[in-house]
């Protein structure tokens, strides 16, 4: 309960009201409609949109503003009640139980990739994964899936500006070959991770489309690292996976 008028900071109620607006039937607002929904003059919202785009929090195209995964930044409870999670989560759910292993979905937000669901098996990682959940995107199944979906000059741009640190002796480091790497993806539409973000687990990840083709996740399943060739992985996981990728472009 506020107990004086100070309490209250109206402009983050007015910063909350605008990013309220954005939903699943309207991911895209002018400065008109997002004045509209949120019930705020125009000459606010246009601040408030303004700030959330030079913040990172929105890109704008020059008419229209859409919410970047740098909003999920601002709680895990804003990850459950995103659409697109509760979309995929049933879908990851199958695919776990069909696979017998823990998969996930995720964004990239800039040099990291975001977790937005999970269908957990037995745990293999030693650190433990969940919605909100960030790792690197240069070594990781996901992050190779969603950076292979950007222009290869924007790609290389990320890689560039990452922390490229080793995860483990099998982590690529050299910024050149890890673009071998995502142009492969590209190729191929499936991405492979061999004991590079931890020694002992392999994953294979596939990105996630809408119905006109634009990649908004990715998602994968990690598994130990037990076969001896490492793209056997395409051969027994991939057709499932491909079968939950179809599931969901049609119900985007």
């Amino acid at each position: 309960m506020l107990n004086k008028p100070t309490d209250y900071i109206a402009s983050l109620a007015k910063g909350l009201k605008v990013i309220e607006a954005f939903g699943a039937n309207m991911p895209r607002l002018s400065i008109t409609q997002a004045a509209s929904a949120s019930g705020l003059d125009r000459a606010t919202t246009r601040r408030v949109l303004l700030t959330l785009h030079r913040e990172g929090y929105a890109d704008y195209d020059g008419k229209f503003f859409t919410l970047t995964p740098r909003v999920l930044r601002l709680g895990v409870a804003t990850l459950t009640s995103l659409p697109l999670s509760q979309i995929v989560q049933p879908w990851l759910d199958q695919l776990s139980d069909q696979i017998g292993h823990s998969c996930s979905v995720a964004l990239l937000d800039e040099t990291e990739i975001v977790y937005i669901a999970r269908a957990a098996q037995k745990r293999l990682m030693s650190i433990g994964l969940m919605p909100g959940s960030r790792l690197p995107a240069f070594c990781t199944s996901m992050g190779r899936v969603l950076l292979a979906s950007l222009p290869r000059q924007d790609a290389m741009a990320v890689i560039k500006s990452a922390d490229l640190s080793p995860r483990t002796s099998f982590s690529l480091t050299d910024p050149e070959l890890i673009m071998q790497r995502i142009d492969a993806v590209r190729e191929d539409g499936y991405a492979i991770i061999d004991q590079e973000i931890e020694i002992g687990l392999r994953s294979i990840a596939v990105p996630l489309t809408d119905g006109h083709g634009r990649v908004i996740a990715a998602i994968n399943s990690g598994m130990p690292a037990t076969h001896e060739d490492p793209n056997l992985l395409a051969q027994i996981y991939l057709p499932k996976m491909l079968n939950i990728q179809a599931g969901v472009r049609r119900v985007l």
